[in-house]
């Protein structure tokens, strides 16, 4: 079995302006995001090592989380991870060589018994430019229920 790696944790948060919450961000972290686009922005925490991502949605309730994850170091680390999730009776979904959050990653995904959205994922390209494609899935997918 691949060993696992996990590089840092990843939350994502809904917000409703992603200006406003980088601002407010800026000053928590005290560091400039890694990545800000139309309704999206990502900082890349070293201390704590965090992976935290914005998402605009406009009418984000208090506390909107968004999903949760595991940022690894390559793909075969994602389907390592994804093999023990299945093994252990959990529901999966699978994406592959996707265009998210202005990056191209593989990444698997399941949800806890709240509905939670969990991802494993390898960024294999960051930084892409800004287009609508690029940033289609940065919010969590609709809920993967847990397998019974």
């Amino acid at each position: 079995m691949t060993e696992v790696r996990v590089l840092k944790p990843h939350v994502s948060l809904n917000v409703r302006s992603v200006e406003a919450s980088v601002e407010f961000y800026r000053k928590m972290f005290g560091i400039e995001p890694a990545k800000v686009r139309k309704g999206y922005a990502k900082f890349d925490v070293a201390n704590p090592p965090l992976n935290f991502a914005l998402n605009e949605t406009g009418e984000a309730p208090r506390g909107a989380l968004s999903h949760l994850g595991l940022q690894v170091a390559t793909s075969d680390e994602v389907t390592a991870v994804r093999n023990r999730w299945r093994e252990a009776g959990l529901l999966t979904r699978e994406e592959t060589q996707t265009t998210c959050c202005f990056a191209v990653q593989d990444k698997a995904w399941v949800a806890d018994p709240d509905g939670n959205a969990w991802e494993v994922f390898v960024v294999l390209q960051d930084n892409l430019p800004e287009r609508a494609e690029a940033a289609s899935c940065c919010a969590a997918p609709e809920p993967v229920q847990l397998a019974r």
